[in-house]
């Protein structure tokens, strides 16, 4: 149901399995998540997160300060978008992290990317739309020595978990009667 073009591993703590959002203008690139034949609208729902790369060495010299802004659209195959969505937060500490991923070098096996803060998406959908991807638009970085902005295609910029799609199913109709 879901294809991730970058997957980043499982959760530490969560056990989910979270996915990079790369920036993009080309719905195939993104993350896609296929939407099962449903009756009537369907939602899409997903956690989203900023994309921080954590170091032990700036939280202990003060200096790990960031807050992110990271905007991502979701968009039919088509190209038509869906709607746009925002998460913002702020890290410190390692407390303000929402997981650590397994699969790194660093201590403990952990990845030096972890996500940190959450937006929960809920996404209605039409009933003929069979498909999303999702992509990202933008990132701000507010960091101690200054202001980034990337929107470089290709550049992962957030991070989506526990992606998951509510539907009615289609009703099946019964078989045709054989005749006599």
């Amino acid at each position: 149901m879901v294809k991730c073009p970058q997957v980043l591993g499982e959760g530490a703590r969560t056990k989910r399995s979270y996915c990079d959002v790369l920036v993009g203008r080309d719905p195939a690139e993104g993350i896609l998540i296929t939407i099962p034949a449903h009756s009537g609208p369907a939602s899409v729902l997903f956690d989203l997160h900023n994309r921080l790369t954590y170091s032990e060495e700036a939280v202990k010299a003060n200096r790990a300060y960031q807050r992110f802004t990271a905007t991502i659209g979701v968009l039919s195959l088509d190209n038509t978008l869906l709607s746009r969505f925002v998460v913002q937060s702020e890290f410190r500490t390692q407390a303000d992290l929402v997981d650590r991923l397994l699969g790194g070098s660093g201590p403990g096996g952990l990845k030096a990317v972890a996500p940190t803060g959450t937006e929960s998406i809920v996404l209605p959908v039409a009933e003929d739309v069979t498909q999303v991807s999702i992509l990202g638009e933008k990132l701000s970085a507010v960091r101690v020595d200054g202001v980034d902005n990337f929107t470089t295609s290709g550049r992962p910029m957030a991070i989506v978990s526990n992606i998951m799609v509510e539907y009615r199913p289609v009703p099946l109709r019964a078989p045709a009667a054989k005749p006599r």
